[in-house]
């Protein structure tokens, strides 16, 4: 796991500045601490942070070919490289080192572009091929690696693992893009291709770029997808058993490492199927992670213990305080953009926790979107189930005229807001969906910006994003379609960003064996109702898992990561939230309205309404002005 830039002149004549690729590799300094490199020729430079997990006394990057005329730098792990290094060895190529890296670069010297759709890993790599005069950049098939880039005035393509990375150029604008944040206050993340400023972008997942010297226009292009193609039916006996035996051979494939290995341990049923595949591919007891907090309403710590005393593992747990509010710049700094999970500042805890003790350390991420674990889901569906008995005719003007009349309910669980089920019942399954787990509903964000910024949008709106991907899903089954959303937005934009920041802030690298693109792509082929039914979420995993984990793991409510926001935001952080969300740097972006801040500060304060989701969204906005666009 690593941090990798580069600059790339698209004249192919310039001199590359070494002290400014030195600024940029340094910037990601905590990707990477074990070894630093730079490469630099004519037109072309490159650097690496190195964090050693594979080969590590011959590994190092940048990486160049026998004939010293390809050279690439990569972030990531690929767990076939054993079997694409004895495949190219047969074609004939003669390898340098026993690392995953140098099975990538021979891959591309190989098959070309190709080459990605060999690769089963999480990745992103840029590769220079002078004979081509090629520059190639590509991320993993679901995003756990991030890659930003930007094509600058000059004609210097920049890229590297962070954003913090392309920001050290001075000729990248900091212009604000208004449909950024149009975006990120209803997500409470800026989704892919985008970032927060003009000119600067994500490279989506499952995508390349192919840049030859001579060519200005960047134009990524999409090399796999999730098919979402039903298989034949089958006896669920018969899908249990795959399942199982498709997670343990996900799991067994990232359990390869020279250094320390553990897992991640939260107590739900993703992370514990995961330690429970390690176990019984282990004969060494596997190392555990978890932490708890110290109010019994927010801790689920008793969960982790029951599965690491049934696996016999080397449990570590800490017990963190709940009122745990001290990161917001720090998380800032990390982040680069606005990012409103406040679930970041438990992951960030238990990162650091893991890496006192492991330096790889494999997570339970995916299962949710796998296998529709998530409420909203289930929310989604029995929305959508009232809208398809209802003609169109008939249900817009009903339940938007109900929407609009009935009191808010913030304070109510999602399930008893009259309100905001009207609202999403007058809409389409898509915007249903995106009304649901908006952190800032339309009329609130109507409410948010002031009328020079709103006009500046000309009419955009979040739901655009999803818009977008639904209209290119492969299915129109509509659970399978809200999932494959949230694989191209929630998934990368805010699962996989979260965990990689944080973890890559402590030098820690985790695994997600559960988003396999293997596994995923078998998993899609699946019936929806063996993923969603009666109102359970995972039905077909958690019928799978049963012989391996304790019925009270796996059937209990789901609570996930939580912190008391609202009760922070109301007491510890009240004086915090006014100097933060009120600022004079708040009301001189021109993006706000004064008065509509101060009206949800006020109602918050006093109990009237539940802003706890909004207001920490606009902390992390201006923490983001403060620490990481002013610095």
């Amino acid at each position: 796991m690593c941090g990798i830039v580069g600059i790339f002149d698209t004249n192919g004549n310039r001199d590359i500045d070494r002290e400014a690729l030195r600024r940029m590799n340094e910037s990601q300094h905590h990707r990477g601490p074990d070894e630093g490199e730079l490469y630099t020729e004519k037109g072309l430079g490159m650097g690496h942070r190195r964090l050693s997990v594979i080969d590590v006394a011959t590994g190092q990057q940048p990486l160049l070919n026998a004939a010293r005329d390809t050279v690439i730098v990569f972030n990531g792990e690929i767990y076939n490289y054993r079997a694409l290094r004895d495949e190219l060895i047969a074609l004939g190529h003669v390898f340098q080192t026993r690392s995953d890296t140098e099975v990538v670069l021979q891959s591309w010297i190989a098959w070309g572009a190709d080459c990605v759709r060999r690769l089963r890993g999480m990745f992103a790599f840029g590769i220079w091929d002078r004979r081509q005069q090629t520059m190639f950049l590509a991320r993993d098939h679901v995003g756990v690696k991030p890659m930003f880039y930007s094509l600058l005035p000059g004609g210097l393509f920049v890229f590297g693992s962070e954003l913090k990375s392309i920001m050290t150029f001075p000729e990248l604008s900091r212009q604000i893009n208004p449909r950024a944040v149009e975006d990120y206050f209803a997500y409470g993340y800026v989704p892919e291709p985008n970032t927060i400023f003009h000119n600067a972008y994500k490279l989506s997942p499952g995508h390349c770029i192919l840049l030859k010297v001579g060519e200005r226009e960047v134009r990524p292009q999409r090399y796999w997808d999730l098919p979402f193609k039903p298989a034949p039916a089958r006896p669920e006996a018969e899908v249990e058993q795959e399942l199982i035996a498709r997670l343990r051979e996900a799991v067994q494939s990232q359990m390869e490492s020279e250094v320390p290995l553990g897992a991640f341990l939260s107590g739900g049923v993703d992370s514990s199927a995961v330690v429970a595949m390690m176990a019984q591919e282990d004969r060494d007891p596997v190392t555990t992670c978890s932490i708890g907090f110290d109010d019994p309403d927010f801790d689920e710590s008793r969960y982790a213990d029951a599965v690491a005393q049934r696996y016999h593992t080397r449990h570590h747990a800490q017990i963190v305080d709940k009122d745990d509010y001290g990161l917001i710049d720090t998380l800032a700094h990390l982040y680069d953009e606005p990012f409103a999970d406040s679930s970041a500042i438990p992951t960030y805890r238990v990162c650091q926790l893991a890496r006192r003790h492991v330096t790889v350390a494999l997570s339970g991420d995916g299962g949710d979107e796998n296998f529709a674990g998530y409420r909203r889901y289930r929310y989604a569906m029995a929305e959508h189930s009232v809208r398809s008995r209802v003609p169109e005719a008939i249900r817009k003007p009903l339940f938007g005229t109900l929407g609009s009349i009935y009191p808010k309910a913030d304070w109510a669980p999602r399930m008893f807001r009259a309100k905001t089920t009207f609202e999403a019942l007058a809409r389409d399954l898509v915007e249903g969906y995106f009304h649901g787990v908006s952190i800032m509903p339309d009329r609130v964000r109507d409410q948010l910006f002031s009328d020079s910024f709103r006009s500046g949008l000309q009419g955009y709106r979040a739901v655009e994003a999803m818009r977008a991907h639904a209209k290119n899903a492969p299915t129109d089954d509509p659970l399978s379609l809200i999932q494959y959303v949230d694989f191209k937005t929630y998934l990368p934009g805010d699962i996989l960003t979260k965990v990689d920041r944080a973890s890559m802030a402590h030098s820690l690298e985790v695994r997600v064996p559960l988003l396999d693109h293997t596994f995923l792509e078998w998993a899609s082929t699946l019936p929806p109702d063996l993923k969603l039914r009666g109102g359970e979420g995972k039905y077909i995993l958690k019928k799978a898992l049963e012989p391996h984990l304790p019925h009270d793991i796996m059937y209990r409510a789901k609570k996930g990561f939580s912190i008391p926001v609202a009760d922070w935001l109301r007491g510890p952080l009240r004086e915090a939230v006014r100097k933060s969300v009120l600022s004079t740097r708040m009301f001189d972006t021109g993006i706000f309205n004064r008065r509509f801040l101060e009206q949800m500060v006020s109602q918050h304060e006093s109990g009237a309404a539940d802003y706890s989701a909004p207001l920490w969204s606009l902390m992390m906005f201006e923490a983001f002005l403060r620490v990481s666009l002013e610095s």
